[in-house]
């Protein structure tokens, strides 16, 4: 049995259509399942990263974890995964662990820390570390379709970005194929692009006009106040600013786990119109 962890997230959806087409059992676990639409004789169960109490039962009787965990509670459930018999865990980590001084950036310490806590376990641990997932694009939904302009303070800063069915079908090939077991994958899309280019790719796919409004870091932060904590915001614009005109380096995991390249930017704003179109 193979437990998907995080299963209203587009990866673990992805990810449990793809086992199950293979005929394998899989179960699906959310900290609030009720909602969860998972494929026909896939089970749910409530799986609370942080609520050691749900641990044992989501764990009963599963070999194999999908896993995107916070570092909160993440050695309560090693130890219930170890007693359970789990042999093998896929954890989706984030390649801002390789950055500098990962220790103290507050978007890679919760990964690093799973990290650790897993490679000093007695279970087989293999990592997938994605770069920035297209899905981010989503935030500029709501002011694309109220025609309002998008504020960037770093425009010209460069990212990777990957679609989520990349990262699935990374993680299929890791969980189906021994030879990739144990392995460490950075997974990035297939170019480094600006935000300005990923804007002007928005426009030409949406076919709608797209306005941006270039704003300082502390623009920013306050329009984000709401909806980022300040030390993530500092993270993200650090981030940014360190890779402002700079392109970031590619891998080719993606293809060397899947068979085929990985997907353009424009592929995942076609596959997400209905996000920037409807109302």
């Amino acid at each position: 049995m193979i437990l998907i962890t995080g299963g209203r997230g587009a990866v673990a959806t992805h990810l449990t259509a793809l086992l199950h087409d293979d005929g394998l059992p899989v179960r699906l676990g959310s900290a609030r399942p009720d909602g969860l639409t998972p494929p026909p004789g896939v089970p749910t169960v409530r799986l609370d990263l942080t609520d050691p109490s749900g641990f044992a039962a989501a764990l009963d009787g599963v070999t194999t974890v999908f896993l995107y965990a916070s570092a909160d509670r993440i050695t309560d459930f090693i130890d219930h995964a170890h007693r359970a018999g789990v042999a093998h865990i896929v954890l989706l980590s984030s390649s801002a662990v390789l950055g500098p001084d990962p220790e103290n950036n507050p978007i890679a310490a919760s990964h690093l820390a799973v990290e650790n806590a897993l490679l000093a376990s007695p279970i087989t641990t293999t990592i997938l570390r994605p770069g920035s997932f297209a899905a981010n694009a989503r935030g500029w939904a709501w002011p694309i379709k109220a025609g309002r302009p998008l504020s960037l303070p770093f425009p010209g800063a460069h990212s990777d970005p990957i679609h989520e069915k990349d990262v699935a079908e990374a993680a299929h090939a890791v969980l189906t194929d021994p030879r990739h077991r144990g392995g460490r994958f950075t997974l990035t899309g297939p170019e480094s692009i600006t935000f300005t280019r990923q804007i002007e790719e928005l426009a030409t796919v949406t076919g709608r006009s797209v306005t941006t409004r270039h704003v300082t870091r502390g623009e920013w932060k306050q329009e984000m106040a709401d909806y980022i904590p300040s030390h993530y915001a500092d993270a993200l614009l650090n981030w940014w600013a360190a890779h402002d005109g700079k392109p970031v380096a590619l891998t080719s995991a993606v293809e060397e786990l899947t068979g085929h390249p990985a997907r353009p930017f424009t592929t995942w704003v076609t596959d997400h119109i209905a996000d920037f179109t409807t109302a």
